[in-house]
C-alpha cells in the first residue's frame, strides 16, 4: 500500500479502512474505463461504421462552428462534448431539414450524435441530465418523410439517390448475360452475386477465390455491418457463372475473387474497389436501357423478389444480413395484397 493510498489522522499515517481502500480502487477503475470509452468503443467497429460515424460527426462539428460553439474532435476526444446540448443537437436535425438532407442520413447521423454523447457522458465529460435529453430527440418515421418531402422544396443532398432504380425479371437476366470475355465472365459473376444472394458492395469486394466451395456449390463469407459470418447455397446462375469464371482461369486461385478491369476486354490484378464496382454496373446498366443503376439496387431486387416470393420476414433478415426485422418487414410488406382474403359476397 502506498502512502497515497493511506489517511493522515492525528500526525500519523494511518492504513485505509477496507471500504475506503474500495471506494478508492473502484473510483480509479471507473477513470480508466471512461478514459478508455472512445477507443474501447471505436476498436470494435468495422471501418466502413467508422468513417460514417467520422463524417456524420465532423458535419455536426461543422454546424457547431457556425454557431460559434468551438469544439474539438468529436469522434475522438470526450472533452469536445462538454459544450454540446440537446437544443444544438435538436438545431442541427432541424437545419439538415430545411438544407434538404435526406430523412434517413438525418437519422443516421441523429444516432452517431447519440452513441457518442453517451460515451462522453460515461467518460465524465457531459451530464448525465444533459445526455437523457440528447438521447430524447427524435428523429423521423417512414411515414413522416413522405408528408416532409412534399413540403419542402430540396428534399436531398449528397450522392445517394431518394429511390431505388426498379429492376425488372427480364432486366437480371439480360445483366446477367455478359460477353465470353474475360470481363465478360467475371462481370456475370459479379452480378450474379448482388442480385441472386444479396450481397452489399463492401461484402463483394472483400470475396476471396477461397471463399467459394465447389464441391459442396456454397459461398461463405462476413457481413461487417452485422459482424457475422454467412454460408450461401449458390444459385443456379451464381454456381454457372463461377464455373465459366473458373473454368477460364479468369479467377486468381489465392487473394479477392475480383479481378480489375483493362482494355480490350481483358483483366487486370485481383481487387475492385466498391467504387469501381458500383461504376461498373452502372455502366452494365446503361447497356440494356437502365439508367442509374447501383450495386445497391441489385441487393433490393434480391430482397423484394424473396418478398414477393413469400419469404418469411425472419428467413428474410437472416439471409440478408440485416440486424432488426425492420427492413425485411417493409420488403414483405411493400409486396402484399392489403385486401387478400376479404369476401365481400
Amino acid at each position: 500500500m502506498t502512502k497515497n493510498e493511506e489517511s493522515r489522522f492525528g500526525g500519523e499515517i494511518q492504513p485505509l479502512l477496507p471500504g475506503e481502500l474500495a471506494n478508492l480502487i473502484g473510483e480509479r477503475a471507473n477513470r480508466a474505463a471512461a478514459a478508455s470509452r472512445f477507443m474501447d468503443y471505436r476498436s470494435r467497429r468495422a471501418d466502413q461504421t467508422l468513417r460514417r460515424q467520422d463524417a456524420d460527426l465532423e458535419l455536426f462539428r461543422e454546424f457547431l462552428a457556425l454557431h460559434n460553439v468551438k469544439t474539438g474532435d468529436l469522434s475522438h476526444e470526450p472533452a469536445a462534448w462538454r459544450l454540446v446540448t440537446w437544443g444544438l443537437v435538436e438545431a442541427f436535425v432541424k437545419w439538415q431539414i430545411s438544407t434538404g438532407y435526406a430523412i434517413q442520413s438525418v437519422n443516421v447521423r441523429l444516432s452517431s450524435i447519440k452513441t457518442y454523447a453517451r460515451l462522453a457522458m460515461q467518460a465524465g465529460a457531459l451530464l448525465p441530465q444533459e445526455y437523457a435529453l440528447i438521447r430524447a430527440v427524435q428523429g423521423y418515421s417512414y411515414r413522416e418523410q413522405s408528408r416532409i418531402d412534399s413540403r419542402r422544396k430540396i428534399t436531398r443532398i449528397g450522392l445517394k439517390k431518394s429511390e431505388s432504380v426498379k429492376i425488372t425479371p427480364e432486366e437480371a437476366a439480360q445483366l446477367k448475360q455478359q460477353p465470353d470475355t474475360p470481363q465478360g465472365r467475371r462481370d456475370a459473376f459479379m452480378i450474379c452475386l448482388l442480385l441472386d444472394h444479396g450481397l452489399r458492395v463492401g461484402e463483394v469486394a472483400a470475396l476471396s477465390a477461397t471463399d467459394f466451395n465447389l464441391r459442396e456449390e456454397t459461398l461463405r463469407f462476413f457481413r461487417p455491418k452485422v459482424n457475422k459470418e454467412q454460408v450461401h447455397h449458390l444459385t443456379k446462375d451464381t454456381l454457372n457463372a463461377l464455373k465459366a469464371y473458373l473454368d477460364h482461369g479468369d479467377m486468381p486461385r489465392n487473394g479477392l475473387a475480383l479481378r480489375r478491369s483493362l482494355r480490350n476486354e481483358e483483366l487486370g490484378a485481383t481487387g475492385m474497389t466498391e467504387r469501381a464496382i458500383t461504376a461498373r454496373v452502372g455502366f452494365l446498366g446503361e447497356k440494356i436501357g437502365v439508367m442509374g443503376l447501383s450495386a445497391h439496387d441489385c441487393r433490393h431486387f434480391w430482397a423484394t423478389s424473396a418478398a414477393r416470393h413469400g419469404t418469411d420476414p425472419f428467413v428474410l433478415q437472416e439471409a440478408g444480413g440485416w440486424s432488426s426485422l425492420a427492413m425485411p418487414r417493409r420488403y414483405v410488406e411493400d409486396n402484399e395484397i392489403s385486401n387478400e382474403g376479404v369476401k365481400l359476397d
